[in-house]
């Protein structure tokens, strides 16, 4: 479910690495829409709770969005306090003023989602929990979790509905589909392919599985484009084996080989930023 609250908002951000910036009106000066105190939370792309909408929160929202922006590709920024007369400019009249303290939290570990607690993600998970990722671990099954031993950067999900989690996960997920039903994974995959972007969708499976899989969402009318993105049978298959501690290390070592990409690609781009703020200074 979607957090009603600011402060049930930062819980999900902090558990799922997603990006955030923590808005507090720590003081106001005559007529102002909230009183200091009130809270929201800002990502890219939603925002939870108010500090009393209008063309404050508004304004509010973009500078957030626009430090956020920054933090992702040049690190944290420290706290930032800015004023806020209402007034004519910022379309109010109330004339009152308001301080805004923004603190930004920039999560830039890579966001993991498995969809299925059988014996390949049981074997799994814990392997992916000792790389420089936050795991969401989804199944419809409270029981599949039971009497585990859980690493603080995993967070479970349990949803009679898994593939309802798709729009709450963070939109640079890698997704790994490994659930018990053959429908559910199609369903899954579907939803991720065409509703969303996520850059890497892994299903687990067979080779005869992959091509149905291909041939009916063909049919179903994704583009070359949407297909490109669903890696299947996923891992790296100069692992071998069928054991699921064997499919396992198989597909954290796609993973690994992934990030070690992102990592390449992240320091090239910090290396050319740098060299273009030298040379314009």
């Amino acid at each position: 479910m979607r957090p009603d609250t600011w402060f049930d908002a930062l819980h999900r951000c902090q558990q799922m690495g997603e990006s955030y910036v923590l808005i507090t009106v720590l003081s106001v000066a005559g007529s102002t829409p909230r009183e200091a105190g009130a809270k929201m939370v800002v990502t890219a792309d939603s925002q939870y709770d108010t500090i009393g909408g209008g063309h404050l929160e508004h304004a509010v929202i973009a500078q957030a969005r626009e430090q956020l922006a920054g933090a992702v590709m040049h690190g944290q920024p420290a706290p930032l306090i800015e004023s806020f007369p209402l007034s004519a400019k910022l379309g109010q009249c109330c004339g009152g003023a308001a301080k805004i303290l923004f603190e930004v939290k920039a999560c830039h570990g890579q966001h993991v989602t498995v969809f299925g607690a059988g014996h390949v993600a049981k074997a799994l998970v814990p392997l992916l929990a000792q790389l420089p990722l936050q795991i969401t671990w989804v199944d419809s099954r409270q029981a599949m979790f039971d009497n585990l031993s859980i690493s603080s950067n995993v967070h479970i999900v349990v949803d009679d509905e898994p593939e309802s989690v798709l729009p709450r996960i963070p939109a640079n997920s890698w997704l790994l589909v490994l659930t018990h039903n053959h429908q559910l994974d199609y369903q899954i995959v579907e939803d991720a392919l065409r509703k969303f972007s996520f850059e890497f969708v892994g299903m687990i499976g067979s080779d005869t599985k992959a091509r149905r899989f291909l041939t009916r969402l063909t049919h179903r009318g994704l583009t070359d484009r949407q297909l490109s993105r669903l890696i299947s049978p996923v891992g790296d298959l100069s692992v071998p084996g069928k054991r699921p501690v064997e499919v396992a290390v198989s597909i954290t070592a796609q993973l690994i080989k992934r990030l070690h990409s992102n990592a390449v690609t992240e320091a090239d781009i910090t290396l050319t930023t740098r060299t273009r703020e030298s040379h314009d200074a």
